[in-house]
């Protein structure tokens, strides 16, 4: 009887490993990908939100502080600086952030710290080359790994903005005073001058699908566990005790031994119609050889 349990336990953790190993081919490429487009949702998220800081400063912020950039350049009152502090802070309070960086590579830009790497300044030019496009989405290999970029155009459609970045001679001298005259005007409208960059490293992406898929795998394994155990116990309930009792049963009465008493036919299965036929030669069996004793 424990050759059938082998048996069917065997049959079973082979099917579990075939549709195991099914399940995993599938879902590890499928939940990367679903990571690797949350990424990119949530990059796009700070876009938006980085998009709206500038607005509400340029419109709602810079107004009111006229009078104070007359006396001493406010650098919170440009929206680059406004958008890239906000979304700074918003890293450093959340850890699911802290890997996502933004900045506005401005290919000449009043703040030296908007300057452009090489890889960013491709991604201005590419915008200036084509004006239609709006957003591109780009995988680069680091020293530190592969990043997945989002990034937007910066264009010129306030002309607010030229009063700082228009001609030298009209430019506050407040702010010259801060960054100097070398860099940052000459902009003109509907011009690009640089791009907005949510850059966040692929491991984010890879760590994420990973958790979800050891979740997700490791449910499946304990859902088989429980049914394995539970299909054990009802095998061993409903067949496998049966089977033995009967079995033992066969071996005493071909030994003469008829005092077995019969076995229990309650059951409606198989095993208890094959019952009823054992218990019927057992009847037949005995009164054979009581008829061949007289």
């Amino acid at each position: 009887m424990f050759g059938l349990r082998l048996k069917i336990n065997g049959v079973l953790i082979l099917v579990f490993m075939l549709g195991l190993g099914a399940t995993a081919y599938l879902s590890h490429d499928l939940l990367r990908r679903h990571a690797r487009e949350e990424v990119v949702h949530t990059a796009l998220l700070m876009m938006e939100a980085a998009s709206a800081i500038r607005t509400y400063t340029v419109d709602q912020v810079k107004p009111h502080l006229e009078l104070q950039l007359t006396r001493a350049f406010l650098p919170q009152s440009v929206p680059a600086y406004a958008a890239t502090e906000t979304l700074g802070e918003l890293r450093a309070r959340h850890d699911e952030y802290r890997e996502y960086s933004y900045k506005e590579a401005t290919l000449n830009p009043t703040n030296p710290r908007d300057r452009p790497l090489d890889w960013e300044a491709d991604l201005v030019n590419a915008f200036r080359r084509d004006p239609a496009r709006t957003e591109i989405t780009a995988v680069r290999h680091t020293p530190t790994g592969v990043s997945l970029s989002v990034a937007r155009p910066i264009r010129i459609t306030n002309e607010s903005c030229l009063s700082c970045h228009g001609a030298r001679d009209e430019a506050p001298e407040t702010m010259i005073a801060l960054y100097g005259d070398d860099n940052g005007f000459g902009w003109k409208m509907n011009e690009v001058v640089g791009a907005q960059i949510v850059s966040v490293p692929m491991s984010v992406a890879v760590e994420k699908a990973d958790r979800t898929f050891l979740a997700f795998i490791g449910g499946i394994c304990a859902v088989f566990l429980v049914v394995f155990v539970a299909l054990n116990l009802l095998l061993n309930s409903f067949v496998i005790r049966r089977i033995v009792i009967m079995s033992g049963a066969a071996d005493r009465i071909s030994m003469g031994d008829f005092e077995v008493p019969e076995f229990d036919e309650r059951g409606r299965d198989e095993i208890g119609a094959l019952g009823v036929s054992f218990n019927r030669m057992r009847r037949s069996l005995e009164q054979a050889m009581t008829m061949i004793r007289d």
